[in-house]
């Protein structure tokens, strides 16, 4: 975005910066499901089964309302599958299901309209609805460009009609990736291109006086997803809309990836009140999906019930209004910081702390979990791709040799007893700091929250190019209480680098599904929300996740997977991996996992792999290499967004991958 349009963007995109409040937005009918307004987060995920097949797709419907589900979306590619959702519907109302239905569209206005007149919402593409992506004209001028407007009014406008007729609801859905020629050759493919993608739809819908409208801006990428849906807001406001939100990240890839990517992008969103309904799109069975999206939803039920006791004043608000001088939501920028010590701070990629002071101190193994391999053979260590940089060990001693590259922390006052303080630095309290008498010249790290950037002693604090704070919180909004401090920061000019630490514990039995693992995977997802929406701002130097609960290994994979979401830090090959649908043409769990296990090695690479042609090129457009199905048995793989082998056979299709990356010098062979 060019730096008029975001000077233009006065106001906020969300209630609040500091205190959670949610969006309030237009009440849309859903069936008997209404969503926005004073309505719960709707929970809601889709079918992978082919739509022909009615049986296997009324039984997949049905074990994701009971997973909790509250709508399910089905693919209809052409008229015959928007035909069957007649019969899915009926076999589902005479199994006792009456679970709202969406019907997916892309490309074809003809099936829309048959959907539209039997399942209570619709979904259209506004990139591919009436815009098909030949990239044979580049310029457009106003008078080119409002005829294209036109044209579209005249082809929407049919369905439209339709929805208003039979009460059908509709989502317009921009995705990241099949931006239209128009769009991109006005705006890019950027948030701002999304949201005006989006836009003009939503002016036609209103020109016609039909607003049963749901919105969504979808991106594989959570930094690019997390700006188009505030641009949106602030754009909608502007224009006296209130929308509700569809939020979810595209192609997010299935497990720990999976979960921590679409934490990332949707909790950034709720953490700022906006969001009316949630799909967690996972490369694993539908009904995975929804247990992830409860999970992300249910921790702004207390959220919003500690709101209601408490007040925010206008002067709180104005206080922390984003200013574009200083920072905008709407485009990345990292905070400026010194380089503290040439190791955190200023252009260095953010560090990683881990708490071992509760480990078994002597044994060098423990120090595998945290990504430095000990050999006892011959004594030494080995660093993984996941190696944290810095050990806490507060008031214990290790009775072993740490690795000579391994930064460790201790209180202190413990500090101060050490006889050797090579690489040992000290974590102080706001107060030690400003009364202590021996600092070391190399790294300090001071604890504070976002209270005490107010306090009389916070302007005592001596200012040296040592100094590290390490910014923690209590509050139940913790993010927003963090976010303020950095803003706070910004404006007072002090660039001094932050490690965002945050504690997380799990009472028994507050978890959804109660196994052992649940606490690990709601660690995964808390932590990426709450540690990656500052990320993606730009605030934050390191990340520091305490999680007693947890064993270290999950903890520094955690730490890891949230930097590389962010896109902050790459350690690891990254998968940009649809969900799959009915229109898949290949098993994709199966694939997925094929591919990961001959290309995890491959650090820094992004690999898209795609069920079809409907959304791959485009949503995999910033990755390096594609392999996306092409029809039955067939694969098309992909150099960025070019096509190098078409239709060639499943079979081959990865050796092929692998020998294309070998042969553009990308390949390193397994350890």
């Amino acid at each position: 975005m060019n730096a008029d349009a975001v000077k233009s963007l006065s106001g906020q995109y969300c209630n609040s910066l500091t205190h959670y409040s949610r969006f309030v937005t237009r009440e849309v009918a859903i069936g008997d499901v209404p969503m926005g307004g004073n309505n719960p987060i709707r929970i809601q995920s889709m079918t992978t089964t082919d739509t022909m097949d009615t049986i296997g797709t009324v039984e997949q419907t049905i074990r994701m309302v009971n997973a909790g589900c509250e709508y399910v979306r089905i693919t209809a590619p052409s008229i015959k599958e928007a035909n069957n959702l007649a019969e899915i519907k009926k076999q589902l109302r005479l199994r006792g299901c009456n679970v709202p239905l969406v019907a997916d569209i892309h490309f074809t206005p003809n099936a829309a309209e048959v959907a539209a007149r039997i399942v209570e919402k619709v979904r259209v593409n506004p990139g591919n609805y009436a815009d098909k992506k030949k990239f044979d004209q580049i310029d457009y001028t106003d008078a080119e460009y409002q005829g294209e407007l036109d044209r579209i009014y005249k082809k929407f406008t049919p369905l439209v009609n339709i929805c208003k007729e039979y009460g059908t609801a509709m989502r317009i859905g921009t995705n990241h990736g099949s931006l239209s020629d128009r769009i991109m050759s006005r705006y890019g493919d950027t948030p701002q291109g999304m949201v005006e993608s989006a836009m003009e739809f939503i002016r036609m819908c209103e020109a016609l006086n039909y607003y049963q409208l749901v919105i969504s801006m979808k991106s594989s990428n959570p930094q690019v997803m997390v700006q188009a849906y505030r641009l949106l807001v602030q754009t909608m406001v502007a224009e006296g809309m209130n929308y509700p939100l569809h939020l979810g990240v595209t192609e997010a890839g299935d497990g720990e990836d999976g979960r921590i990517k679409s934490a990332v992008g949707i909790g950034t969103l709720l953490e700022d009140g906006l969001g009316d309904t949630v799909r967690v799109s996972l490369t694993e069975e539908p009904e995975a999906e929804a247990p992830v999206a409860i999970a992300l939803v249910n921790r702004y039920s207390k959220r919003k019930a500690a709101n209601e006791k408490q007040q925010v004043t206008e002067n709180e608000l104005s206080a922390f209004s984003f200013s574009p001088s200083a920072h905008s939501p709407y485009e990345y920028k990292k905070r400026d910081t010194y380089e503290a010590n040439a190791f955190i701070g200023g252009h260095m990629v953010p560090r990683v702390v881990v708490d071992i002071s509760a480990a078994n101190l002597k044994d060098p193994a423990i120090l595998n979990a945290a990504g430095y391999l000990y050999s006892p053979v011959l004594d030494k260590y080995s660093m993984a791709e996941q190696s944290v940089d810095f050990v806490y060990l507060g008031d214990k001693l290790p009775s072993f040799n740490l690795p000579g590259n391994l930064k460790q922390l201790y209180n202190y006052t413990t500090w101060q007893k050490l006889a050797d303080k090579t690489l040992c630095h000290p974590v102080f309290t706001l107060d030690e700091y400003i009364n202590a008498a021996d600092r070391t010249s190399a790294l300090n790290l001071v604890r504070v929250k976002n209270a005490d950037i107010n306090a009389d002693a916070f302007g005592s604090i001596p200012l040296d190019n040592s100094l590290v704070f390490v910014l923690e919180t209590e509050e139940l909004h913790g993010m927003a209480d963090q976010r303020a401090f950095f803003l706070k920061l910004q404006e007072i000019g002090l660039e001094v680098p932050v490690i965002v630490k945050r504690n997380y514990t799990f009472e028994s039995g507050s978890l959804e599904v109660g196994k052992s693992e649940d606490v690990t995977s709601h660690l995964q997802l808390y932590a990426a929300t709450d540690m990656g929406a500052l990320l993606v701002d730009g605030f934050g130097d390191g990340i520091w996740i305490d999680a007693p609960q947890v064993n270290t290994a999950a903890i520094t994979s955690t730490a890891f997977g949230i930097l590389q979401a962010t896109r902050s830090r790459i350690s690891k090959t990254e998968y940009i991996s649809c969900p799959s649908c009915g229109r898949t043409l290949f098993d994709l769990m199966i694939t997925t996992q094929m591919i990961r296990s001959r290309t995890s090695h491959l650090k820094g690479l992004k690999i898209g792999i795609m069920g079809c042609i409907v959304n791959g090129p485009g949503e995999m457009a910033d990755a390096d290499y594609g392999y996306v199905g092409s029809g039955p048995d067939k694969v098309t793989l992909y150099r960025g967004k070019e096509a190098v082998k078409k239709n060639i056979s499943s079979a081959n299709a990865l050796d092929e991958l692998i020998e294309i990356i070998k042969g553009d010098g990308n390949w390193i062979e397994m350890a």
